[in-house]
């Protein structure tokens, strides 16, 4: 029932070439920058994982995180709704020069075809992007006059996510916004790895204030400072950062 793991390395060491990866964030908000780099680590001295599909909102910034991944090139493709955002010149020079691939979704969309694949869902009707490029070839059918896109279900071999707190069952809460995706990825991912600030004893959560309850969750590392990317890219940093 122990589901903490020793320090990210070990948190992220099975991720296999061509692994579906979901990546929780919302810009840096709630992005496990920790994570990740644990994961650009292990393929710099290995060469594995690489292929991956990454889904998470945005496209990344700067050379950290998310970004550092893409530009590592162990991205294979990226499923996420906003790729245009601060600086996103990792990604949109790898798109433009075809070394990876995107998939396009809405924001909404995005988060309900996440949601459908944690509650066993495996398709779901939107009105979103219909009369579209995104629509194209996708089912439609009409409901009291108006016109709805299927859309499928998304899910993942990993999540991997960030939180405050979690007891060594795997029972999380989140801080403010950072919460974002990070209940629903972990619903979506046969296996979620939960980097947290704090973990506390067994008992130490009120029940009440659980967000993500411990069946979701299969790993949990502390990681009691994390960086922030938005501080990273302030300072201009690029992963492996100067000081490791």
């Amino acid at each position: 029932m122990d589901k903490t793991v020793t320090d990210v390395a070990a948190a992220v060491a099975d991720i296999p070439d061509g692994a579906s990866v979901m990546i929780g964030g919302f810009g840096g908000a709630g992005s496990p920058i920790e994570l990740i780099h644990a994961l650009i680590d292990r393929f710099r001295a290995t060469g594995h994982p690489t292929g991956l599909t990454v889904i998470n909102n945005n496209a990344g910034n700067g050379h950290v995180g998310l970004a550092a991944l893409i530009e590592a090139g162990m991205v294979r493709k990226l499923i996420c709704s906003f790729p245009r955002s601060a600086d996103p010149v990792v990604f949109t020079q790898a798109y433009q020069e075809g070394r990876i691939e995107l998939e396009l979704v809405p924001q909404g969309t995005l988060a309900e075809r996440i949601r459908a694949g944690g509650a066993g869902i495996p398709a779901f009707y939107t009105p979103t992007s219909f009369g579209t490029d995104l629509a194209a070839g996708k089912p439609v059918e009409r409901f009291e006059g108006r016109s709805y896109v299927r859309e499928r279900w998304l899910k993942a071999d990993f999540a991997l996510v960030k939180a405050e707190t979690a007891d060594p069952h795997g029972n999380l809460t989140y801080r403010a916004a950072s919460r974002n995706f990070g209940p629903l990825m972990c619903m979506a991912a046969a296996i979620a790895v939960v980097q947290v600030r704090r973990v506390l004893p067994a008992g130490g959560i009120d029940p009440e204030q659980v967000v993500t309850p411990g069946i979701f969750v299969q790993r949990v590392v502390e990681v009691a400072r994390p960086v922030q990317e938005e501080d990273l890219n302030r300072a201009r940093a690029t992963y492996p950062l100067e000081a490791e």
